[in-house]
């Protein structure tokens, strides 16, 4: 984990509508850079607000935040990462034999440039996998481009399972991947979030 960990203190909190500017610039400077890396997985301007807004109103969608940064008047630069995590099953991807309703699935999960190699992503992941276990499910789910072999290869070392790649030619994504829910010990941010079950 990066130094800047340590001199810039993270909070993990649900996104409010508030948070839309931020999360749709950091969604589409992420997707930007995965274009330019020739990577399909998003949209090139990211996405819009009929896509995020309704993440947020569900409460499925998290932002980690510099603290430091967030008491600044304009509070630019306080938003690190996002990440969405809900029980909705993409249904062109997983179906009834992979039993949809025994998992948590992972959508929008970017970290900022600025804080790219920090672990921060590998700290997300662990955070939605204890958020599984505590649900009582027994897999955190995502699925991701279906050419993008560096980001397979990573989810692959962050202990997740290829289970198949779904290739429809309207859709980029469709490499599914899955690891079983554990409880890992989380120290990169404080999390803010209810301990209670998501129910979208």
């Amino acid at each position: 984990m990066r130094t800047n960990t340590l001199l810039h203190p993270l909070t993990l909190r649900r996104a409010e509508l508030d948070d839309l500017r931020g999360v749709l610039d950091l969604l589409a400077d992420t997707a930007g850079w995965l274009h330019s890396r020739g990577v399909r997985q998003w949209p090139r301007e990211g996405f819009g607000p009929d896509r995020i807004i309704p993440l947020i109103e569900q409460r499925v969608l998290f932002l980690l935040q510099d603290e430091l940064r967030a008491l600044d008047p304009d509070g630019q630069g306080a938003l690190v990462a996002t990440i969405a995590l809900d029980r909705h099953a993409d249904p062109e991807f997983w179906t009834a034999a992979d039993d949809p309703g025994a998992a948590l699935y992972v959508h929008k999960l970017a970290v900022a440039r600025s804080w790219s190699g920090s672990g921060l992503g590998d700290a997300l992941l662990d955070w939605a996998g204890a958020t599984a276990y505590g649900s009582g499910l027994p897999w955190l789910r995502l699925d991701c481009a279906k050419r993008n072999e560096v980001l397979q290869r990573y989810y692959r070392r962050r202990g997740f399972r290829h289970v198949r790649t779904v290739d429809l030619p309207h859709r980029a994504s469709g490499a599914l991947f899955q690891r079983r829910a554990a409880d890992p010990a989380i120290t990169a941010f404080r999390d803010l979030t209810a301990a209670e079950l998501i129910v979208a």
